[in-house]
């Protein structure tokens, strides 16, 4: 039996047992059934062209992996930006783990998918909200077929969160390979500003294989700060799926920090529905080995008067791959829109390689559009001065590859996140850079 027939079959058992009311029971047999039509992605589709499930999916993946490990904060804490105050939401295999997490009703909700699926409170929200943003493609689809646990995150209008939200999915490595499917929904309503800080992180080597769906809806005037970071196992593969939905003059960044890990997909749909909308898309990817990162983003204006941004930087040594495909909408009703995007990338190595495909589709004719790629290798005369100032070649290529890369950590929001950030792009160039933010 291959993995999609494994799946196929255990959703009966899985839809028999869930708590979930008959809207969300329906929603997610008519997700099956496109799982089950379209099946896993592969080379053949446009937006898969240079990454490969294959190797994956010959995985003998534990779909429902055992009940929880007992985990000590001690542990795992380096995984948590710790030197904050924040509300934290901890999973571990699935499983939500309460003496491990920081969760609050202090005016805001921050709980669970679990509560927010079956609870009549939340039903509301859960027909206005759930799976509203999704795309119906297959990964997605199958997601939200096993949608259980994951963040819920509801911030009412007029509200400051003083603290940022963190959600950390561990995976014990129980299991010789697991298969893990959790399911986020941030809803921020009018006027209201959030910061949410996400990491993905396995605790041993036996193969995790991540399917993770993420749902954002910026109402009128809110501001959504939304931070990556995946530095996982060399055995961990992770597949994110993350949609936004703007309203009128909000504001939705996503910064997405990409280090480690087997193979790394990162889908990011932004759509703006309103006018004086502001979109921000930026990463940073460094990686080696045989690693593979590929962010695939899109940026779609529906409505006058409105920005996005993107800029993604890419530092690929050794033998591995990364793949950029970047799309803007533009609809003719956009006009006055103000879109930039760009990919640049740097191969430390001959044997390193790069996709990129920054795509432009513009149905207006009053806009301010560019896009561009570079793919290149360090600047010669830059190291040639360095050197000659006494700086060794190693110190002197690392921080030419931190300056490549600081002008994504220069728009981060909070200098913890900026400081941890700094400390791995030092830990992954080998080098001690030596100056703190």
């Amino acid at each position: 039996m291959d993995l999609k027939e494994k799946l196929v079959s255990s959703f009966i058992v899985f839809e028999d047992q869930a708590d979930v009311d008959t809207y969300v029971h329906n929603v997610r047999n008519d997700a099956i059934k496109i799982f089950e039509a379209k099946g896993f992605p592969t080379k053949k589709e446009e937006a898969w062209k240079y990454t490969s499930l294959n190797k994956l999916l010959k995985e003998d993946y534990s779909v429902f992996p055992k009940q929880e490990s007992t985990i000590d904060y001690n542990d795992i804490k380096k995984y948590f930006i710790h030197n904050i105050d924040s509300y934290k939401i901890v999973f571990i295999d699935g499983k939500y783990s309460s003496h491990l997490s920081q969760t609050t009703h202090d005016g805001i909700d921050v709980c669970l998918m679990s509560s927010a699926l079956s609870k009549p409170k939340y039903r509301l929200v859960i027909e206005n909200y759930f799976n509203k943003a999704a795309e119906k493609d297959s990964l997605t689809s199958l997601n939200t077929a096993f949608s259980q646990e994951g963040a819920y995150i509801h911030i009412p209008k007029n509200k400051l969160v003083e603290k940022p939200i963190q959600i950390i999915h561990l995976s014990t490595g129980n299991e010789s390979a697991t298969m893990l499917q959790p399911r986020n929904l941030v809803v921020v309503d009018e006027n209201s500003h959030v910061q949410i800080i996400e990491r993905h992180q396995s605790l041993t080597d036996n193969a995790v294989l991540t399917n993770s769906v993420t749902e954002i809806f910026a109402n009128k005037r809110a501001i959504v700060d939304y931070y990556k970071i995946q530095n996982d196992n060399a055995n961990a593969s992770l597949i994110d799926n993350t949609f936004i939905k703007q309203k009128r003059e909000s504001v939705a960044s996503v910064h997405t920090f990409a280090f480690g890990g087997k193979l790394t997909r990162n889908n990011l749909n932004f759509y703006q529905e309103g006018e004086r909308i502001n979109s921000i898309l930026k990463g940073v990817t460094i990686i080696g080995n045989k690693q593979h990162v590929d962010h695939n983003t899109l940026v779609h204006h529906i409505e006058p008067n409105c920005e996005s941004h993107q800029d993604y930087k890419g530092i690929f040594a050794e033998n591995s791959t990364g793949v950029f495909n970047g799309k803007i909408i533009v609809e003719k009703e956009a006009q006055k829109t103000n879109a930039f995007q760009a990919n640049n990338n740097i191969l430390v190595s001959d044997k390193a390689s790069i996709n990129t495909k920054p795509q432009l589709e513009i149905f207006a004719d009053d806009v301010k559009c560019s896009h561009g790629c570079t793919i290149g290798q360090l600047d010669e005369s830059a190291m040639f001065y360095m050197r000659s100032r006494g700086i060794p070649e190693k110190e002197a290529k690392a921080l030419l590859m931190y300056a490549f890369s600081n002008n994504v950590l220069s728009s981060v929001k909070i200098p913890e996140i900026k400081q941890r950030i700094t400390k791995i792009i030092a830990n992954k160039l080998g080098v001690n850079i030596g100056f703190d933010l």
